[in-house]
């Protein structure tokens, strides 16, 4: 498939970016040829290993199944903002009582076992750094589905992942950006560098559109804005903001 710069962009690429989301990179799943389950009994060995190795036993964790729910909340609210108090009003509601600071220290944890990763929000506007409303991505998209299954409907938080992950493996500092009409994706900066990204699975309708464009339209700077997309007919570009295929982007050596 050519793509309005000219690029051919294979089938296969786009295969391999599927494949890479659903089944993760960890090198050992890619020694010989596994079937989907076999690549999730793997991907769950190491996730159970580093539970229980780098987190309960290191800090000598007593309510283990209290853990084990709390990353998984975590991990089917990936790329959506949420709180403490959102974890322990849904542990509330199955009758499981546990404090906002618990759930804080099970949270660090996570991230000390660089298991998922946290990124804060940034006000544009204000230019400061929120303390509140952050989102967490996964440091391995096949901890999802190891622990909570694959299934469809998480595709659209799953791409956000791995373009939040070549952010960082890129060199850049990663931000949420806060608008006064709602948020940016990604804000991306490394030394003087800066550049602004929306990640969606498709644009389906004018709504849509326009409610990606808009935000990035509304900064009014000169660093690179882009919508990243996983439509077969992403490319070109939209009153200066350019618009890619995901895994264009990811290909990419312009940034």
């Amino acid at each position: 498939m050519w793509t309005k710069k000219g690029v051919y962009r294979g089938r296969q690429t786009e295969g391999e970016l599927t494949e890479y989301i659903r089944l993760g990179g960890f090198p050992a799943i890619h020694l010989q040829r596994y079937t989907d389950d076999e690549v999730y009994t793997i991907v769950r060995d190491i996730y159970n290993s580093t539970i229980f190795s780098d987190i309960v036993r290191r800090n000598q964790v007593r309510k283990v199944d209290q853990l084990e729910r709390i990353v998984k909340f975590a991990f089917d609210n990936v790329g959506r903002t949420f709180s403490a108090k959102s974890i322990s009003d849904y542990l509330k509601s199955e009758r499981r009582t546990i404090d906002n600071e618990t759930v804080y220290s099970y949270l660090e944890k996570l991230e000390n076992a660089y298991i998922r990763h946290r990124c804060s929000r940034f006000d544009i506007q204000g230019k400061e750094l929120l303390k509140t409303q952050e989102k967490f991505y996964l440091a391995e998209t096949a901890l999802r589905y190891s622990v909570l299954g694959y299934t469809h409907t998480s595709i659209a938080a799953m791409l956000e992942n791995v373009v939040y992950l070549e952010l960082l493996r890129r060199g850049y500092a990663v931000n949420i950006g806060k608008t006064p009409d709602g948020e940016i994706d990604f804000i991306a900066a490394r030394r003087a560098e800066k550049l602004y990204v929306q990640v969606t699975k498709e644009i389906k309708s004018s709504e849509t559109e326009k409610r990606e464009y808009k935000r990035l339209l509304d900064i009014h700077d000169n660093y690179p804005k882009y919508v990243l997309m996983a439509d077969d007919f992403a490319g070109g570009n939209y009153e200066g903001i350019r618009t890619m295929h995901i895994a264009d982007f990811l290909l990419s050596k312009d940034f």
